[in-house]
């Protein structure tokens, strides 16, 4: 297992241990699966909610069958350990039917077409991001084999729905999704979960490159960890689940996800379920847009392809993010005017998060002491009486490291940073101003030459810089008191 605290897995929600189909009867209700989406704070699997979806028979050779020759993009990564995280723009794509890709998966190295240029011994491929409304938008009929009303979210089907096939190995580098909660149907193959809760965010290492809106990367391979360049890593409570056919993952609002694909071919449907929190949560997101695409547009203006994701198509000028700041900023107070929830809260400088009944922005998740049975809810406070039973059972928090242990990464007497002469950054000498001075020249060459090799610890890249500036916790603070100068 690879570094972090002891694996835990999540809660398991399932009518008991017989047959999928068993009587026939799903265990939870429509509003009662809701009522835990909406209050559960840790992972969950749902069991026995889907055996009459039609969509329960989306394997990828139905999929080939269906789309009918409709090329679709493939990622193209290589099966290696390396600790460096495989993010989107350092992969190669391929443009490809079902049909070329379940004929190169069998291993056919000899084949010509879309994917002779990759050894199946040495590459996987991954069909991810496919949203339904693209995919088929000439059968739109095929949308109701998705029925997530079943989940408490009446109306909602393959439309707000998203499509992933992969080969053995093919995975998503860890990351959190900045907008809602994730709903996960596995329907062909099993898929290993790798999550992190919110409070472990300090220890992923996050960063905005690649930038995509809505993704917080970690540095972190997590599955092959750099633990000398990332200590704090050690920190982190990792959770792991292998998803098998037939079963929904539930990841609360912002759990760090790393998702591999263990079988030959995977298959799998997710939707993101809106919360209150996504009004201001997209203040937060144009601020990073802006100064993401400022910055580094300012460094490299001819080569976005290095730091923004494939994913990303839209036009990155600063005239067209000042508008998305700007609609942002108007929806969230057109929510406000709409809302009973209008509280603006004052930044806060702590790090402490806003409670969930302030403008609902960050749900803290806390998981009781083994054989607890209070279900965490994103108000903090437990139900009254506990809903706990066969069909729903609570995980029992591990850690290697007791509490007290799991320090912030900014240190734990809260001075100021030393650096190896004994002095403050923060007050410099003139002498040391003057070599900070001397050394400018020597900086921008090292701009000026993109040196690939491993930075000094006294250079400080663009990166570096938009690491710190569009940090969650800071484009936190920031849009709140944007929001709150504007309230005045």
């Amino acid at each position: 297992m690879a570094a972090g605290s002891e694996a835990t897995t999540p809660v398991i929600l399932a009518a008991g241990a017989g047959g999928e189909e068993g009587e026939h009867v799903k265990p939870f209700t429509p509003e009662k699966a809701k009522e835990i989406i909406m209050s559960l704070q840790q992972p969950a699997i749902f069991c026995n909610m889907v055996f009459d979806w039609p969509a329960r028979h989306w394997n990828a050779k139905y999929l080939s069958e269906v789309l009918h020759g409709k090329r679709i993009r493939f990622r193209m990564g290589m099966k290696s350990m390396s600790t460096v995280p495989q993010f989107e723009t350092t992969c190669s794509y391929v443009e490809a039917t079902l049909e070329e890709f379940l004929t190169w998966n069998c291993d056919q190295s000899s084949i010509s077409g879309p994917f002779r240029d990759y050894d199946h011994s040495k590459f996987w491929a991954y069909a991810d991001y496919k949203y339904f409304v693209s995919l088929f938008e000439d059968k739109t009929d095929i949308f109701q084999d998705v029925k997530w009303s079943d989940f408490g979210f009446p109306g909602r089907n393959g439309q707000e729905s998203t499509l992933w096939i992969g080969s053995l190995g093919a995975h998503t580098p860890c990351h959190l999704d900045s907008y809602g909660c994730n709903l996960v149907f596995q329907v062909q193959g099993r898929k290993r979960w790798h999550l992190f809760p919110p409070e472990d965010t300090p220890f992923l290492y996050p960063t905005r490159i690649p930038y995509e809106e809505s993704s917080v990367f970690s540095k972190i391979n997590v599955v092959n960890p750099d633990l000398k360049r990332f200590p704090q890593f050690q920190k982190a409570q990792r959770h792991m689940v292998t998803l098998s056919p037939g079963q929904v993952l539930f990841v609360p609002r912002h759990w760090w996800h790393y998702v591999e694909s263990i079988d030959p071919v995977t298959v799998s449907i997710n939707s993101w379920i809106e919360l209150e929190e996504d009004h201001l949560a997209r203040v937060e997101e144009a601020i990073t847009r802006m100064l993401v695409c400022a910055l580094k547009t300012a460094e490299n203006p001819q080569n976005t392809r290095a730091w923004l994701n494939p994913t990303e198509v839209e036009e990155t000028s600063h005239a067209v993010n000042c508008c998305y700041l700007n609609a942002a900023v108007s929806a969230f107070f057109d929510r406000c005017r709409t809302s009973k929830v209008v509280e603006i809260q004052a930044p806060r400088t702590d790090g402490e998060r806003m409670k969930k009944e302030e403008l609902n922005v960050y749900s803290h998740m806390e998981v009781g002491q083994t054989g607890s049975q209070n279900l965490t809810t994103g108000t903090g406070k437990p139900e009254a009486a506990s809903p706990f039973g066969p069909d729903l059972v609570p995980v029992a928090q591990r850690s290697e490291e007791p509490p007290s242990e799991r320090g912030s990464i900014f240190g734990s007497d809260g001075k100021d940073f030393v650096d190896k002469d004994g002095e403050h950054f923060g007050k410099l000498h003139c002498a040391k101003r003057q070599q900070i001075m001397n050394s400018e020249k020597a900086i921008k060459e090292q701009i000026a030459s993109n040196a690939t090799t491993a930075p000094s610890q006294t250079f400080i890249s663009t990166d570096d810089l938009l690491d710190c500036l569009v940090n969650p916790q800071v484009t936190r603070i920031v849009a709140q008191l944007l929001i709150q100068g504007r309230s005045l």
